[in-house]
C-alpha cells in the first residue's frame, strides 16, 4: 500500500493514531474540522500504563517534563482516612499518575508529529465515506466551502462522542445518561490540601474530589444531586466555594477560576469497533464516568493497539486478518472500564445514611489489607488491562504463569547481542514483535519473519519466568510462552499471523 490511512479528529487519540502509524512508516493524513487544538484543561492525567506506550514512540520524556507527578490517592469519610493508595508501588518505570492538561498533552502530540513530517489539516470536514470493500472514498469539506475526494485504504475515527464515522455508519451508541448533575472548576486553592495527590471526600450530602494540577492549582469534581435536565446556568464561585465548605477539608477557599462547568455523565459505547475498512477510536466508541480518570488513557491505547496491526497490514507483512482482533480486544476494554467507572461513580453518591456506614466500614478494612490496595493501584494505574482471551494469545501446555499470556509485557534490560536494543522497548519500538529469551538461549527467526519479529535475550528477572520463551506484542502485551526447548512453537506463531500477506 502507498496511498495514505484517514485519520479523522486531532484530539489526543486522533494525534495519538496518526503519530503511532507514522512512528512504523505508514503514511498518514490527519484532519480535524475545529479551527485549533482545545484550549481547556479537559482530561488532566496520564496512567502509567500510558507512558509506557508513550515510551515506545520515544516521546515520553517531554510529558514527564511538562506534567506533575501524583503519587498516591485517599479517601476520606467525615474528614477520617478510610484508604490511602501510594503509586510508588507500581511495578514499572512511571511509579505516578501523570497531571498534564489536555491542551498540553495535544500540544505535545501535535509537536512529535511535526518532528516527522505530519501536520494537523485543520478546519477540514468528514462530510461523508464508502467502504468500496478494497478502499474507502471520503469527502471532505475545506474551510473555503470546497469539497474534496480523497481515496483511503483505511479509515480511523477519533472524532469524538458525536462522531461523524459512528453516525455515518450508523453504529448504535448504547447506554444511558445518569440521572446525577455534577459540577467541575479548576482554580486556585488556598488551605491545606495535598498538592501530590488525589484526594476523594465522602460526605453524606456527595462526593468531593480533588485532582492537582499543578501547583496550588487543582480540579475540584462534585455531585449535585439528581437533576431533571442539564442546568444550564453559568457555575459560579460562590457555589463551588460552598461545596467547598460544606463536604471538603476546613479552611480551603477557592479563587482565580480557570474553567468552571456543569456536566451530566453519559456512559455509551458502540458494540463493534469496526466496520469494513472502518474504525472507531476513543469517544467515537465509548464514553463513560470520569470516575478514575480513564478515558483519554483509553482511547490512547485504542489507538495504540490499532496502529501495530494497521502498520503491519499497510506494508503487506501481516495477513489482514489481523485487523479482525481490533473490536473485540478493546470493546472488551471498553466494556471493563464502564462497568469499574460505573462502580465508583454509584458507590461514591451514596445518599442512603445505611449504605454510607457499610460503605465506609467495608472500604475501611479492605483499604487496610495490601493486597487489596494493589489491585487499586494496578486497576488505576492500568495495568491489570489483558487480552487473555484475544484471537492473538495463544496459551500451550506449560506456558509461563507470569506473566501470562494476554498480560502486561514488564520492560527489562536485554542481553548483548539484542540486535543493538538495550531494553525490550526499543525493540517494539520498531513495531515489530519480540521473541524474548529468559535465560536461555536466544531463537532463530527466520528471515522471511525478520520483518515481523526480532530475537531478544534477557537474564534472570523479577518480572519473568527463566527457561522460557515470549512472544511479545508490538503494544507489550504477551501473545504466548513455552519452554525454551519448544521454540519452535513461537515461530509457527509468527508464520500463522503473516499467512496471506
Amino acid at each position: 500500500m502507498n496511498e495514505p490511512v484517514l485519520v479523522v479528529g486531532a484530539g489526543p487519540v486522533g494525534l495519538t493514531m496518526a503519530l503511532a502509524l507514522k512512528h512504523r512508516g505508514v503514511e498518514v493524513r490527519i484532519v480535524d474540522k475545529a479551527a485549533a487544538r482545545t484550549d481547556k484543561s479537559k482530561a488532566l492525567v496520564l496512567w502509567p500504563r500510558t507512558l509506557e506506550m508513550l515510551d515506545m514512540q520515544g516521546c515520553v520524556q517531554p510529558f514527564v517534563n511538562a506534567g506533575t507527578k501524583a503519587v498516591g490517592a485517599r479517601i476520606l469519610a467525615q474528614k477520617n482516612v478510610l484508604v490511602h493508595i501510594r503509586l510508588d508501588t507500581v511495578r514499572g518505570a512511571y511509579p505516578y499518575a501523570l497531571m498534564i492538561p489536555q491542551s498540553d498533552t495535544e500540544r505535545l502530540l501535535e509537536e512529535q508529529l511535526a518532528l516527522i513530517g505530519v501536520h494537523v489539516e485543520r478546519r477540514v470536514e468528514l462530510v461523508s465515506f464508502v467502504d468500496n470493500g478494497d478502499d474507502i472514498t471520503a469527502v471532505l469539506r475545506h474551510a473555503d466551502g470546497h469539497d474534496e475526494t480523497v481515496t483511503s485504504p483505511y479509515l480511523a475515527g477519533c472524532d469524538g462522542a458525536h462522531s461523524t464515522t459512528r453516525h455515518t455508519l450508523a453504529a448504535q451508541f448504547e447506554g444511558d445518561t445518569l440521572p446525577s448533575g455534577w459540577m467541575l472548576a479548576d482554580v486556585e486553592l488556598d488551605g491545606e490540601i495535598s498538592q501530590d495527590e488525589l484526594t476523594i471526600c465522602w460526605t453524606p450530602d456527595g462526593v468531593l474530589l480533588f485532582v492537582p494540577i499543578k501547583g496550588t492549582r487543582f480540579r475540584v469534581i462534585a455531585d449535585v444531586g439528581l437533576t431533571p435536565a442539564v442546568d444550564a446556568s453559568p457555575l459560579t464561585l460562590e457555589e463551588v466555594q460552598t461545596l467547598l465548605d460544606l463536604r471538603g477539608p476546613s479552611g480551603l477557599r477557592a479563587h482565580d477560576p480557570v474553567w468552571m462547568s456543569r456536566f451530566r455523565i453519559n456512559e455509551r459505547k458502540v458494540r463493534d469497533y469496526r466496520q469494513g475498512r472502518v474504525f472507531l477510536c476513543g469517544d467515537a466508541a465509548h464514553v463513560h464516568s470520569p470516575a478514575g480518570g480513564q478515558g483519554m488513557n483509553t482511547g490512547m491505547q485504542d489507538a495504540f493497539n490499532l496502529a501495530w496491526k494497521l502498520a503491519m497490514v499497510w506494508h503487506g507483512q501481516a495477513s489482514p486478518a489481523l485487523l479482525d482482533s481490533y473490536s473485540p480486544e478493546r470493546s472488551a476494554i471498553g466494556d471493563q472500564v464502564l462497568r469499574n467507572a460505573g462502580r465508583l461513580t454509584k458507590v461514591a453518591i451514596l445518599r442512603n445514611p445505611i449504605l454510607q456506614k457499610i460503605r465506609n466500614l467495608a472500604v475501611g478494612v479492605l483499604g487496610r489489607v495490601p493486597k487489596v490496595r494493589q489491585r487499586m493501584v494496578d486497576q488505576l494505574a492500568e495495568m491489570d488491562l489483558h487480552y487473555r482471551n484475544s484471537s492473538l494469545t495463544v496459551t500451550p501446555q506449560g506456558a509461563a504463569r507470569h506473566p501470562a499470556p494476554g498480560e502486561r509485557a514488564p520492560d527489562v534490560p536485554l542481553a548483548a547481542g539484542s540486535g543493538g536494543a538495550s531494553r525490550l522497548h526499543d525493540v517494539l519500538a520498531t513495531g515489530k514483535f519480540a521473541a524474548l529469551s529468559v535465560a536461555a538461549a536466544a531463537v532463530n527467526v527466520p528471515d522471511a519473519l525478520q520483518s515481523i519479529a526480532t530475537a531478544a535475550g534477557a537474564g534472570a528477572d523479577q518480572y519473568y519466568e527463566a527457561g522460557y520463551v515470549y512472544l511479545i506484542r508490538p503494544d507489550a502485551y504477551v501473545a504466548m510462552s513455552t519452554k525454551s526447548d519448544n521454540a519452535a512453537a513461537i515461530i509457527s506463531a509468527l508464520e500463522r499471523l503473516a499467512a496471506g500477506a
